[in-house]
């Protein structure tokens, strides 16, 4: 015998809408592949580092002081959206300086390699 909570259905959250209920389900993959396609026109220069930084960091002080706090389920959703996405964006510039700094070490470290054999070479 079924049990009286498995014949009703799923249940909704109160104050959800279809929409918001899909943007939740998907808000990460959205955020996700917003950041790359923004993350590559950065690396890319085609939108400049700094003002997206800058946009980065208004968009997600603006999900922190507004946007987490709506009533209404999908603009909450789009919110956090937008806020992941900008996070991860900022992220990129970081990264791409971390990554060049280590391709850095890494070089000097070949080279100072090269330079050690090269001296102590007897030929």
């Amino acid at each position: 015998m079924a049990t009286p909570e498995l014949e009703r259905g799923p249940v909704l959250e109160h104050g959800t809408s279809p929409t918001g209920r899909w943007l939740r389900v998907h808000r990460i993959r959205i955020a996700i592949w917003i950041a790359v396609v923004e993350g590559l026109l950065v690396l890319l220069g085609a939108v400049p580092k700094i003002p997206a930084i800058v946009l980065a960091l208004v968009v997600v002080a603006l999900y922190f002081w507004q946007g987490r706090h709506l009533k209404s389920d999908t603009p909450r959703q789009a919110f956090w959206i937008a806020g992941a996405s900008q996070a991860l964006v900022a992220l990129v510039p970081v990264l791409a300086i971390v990554v060049g700094t280590l391709a850095l070490i890494a070089v000097a470290f070949i080279a100072v390699i090269a330079l050690i054999l090269l001296f102590t070479d007897r030929g």
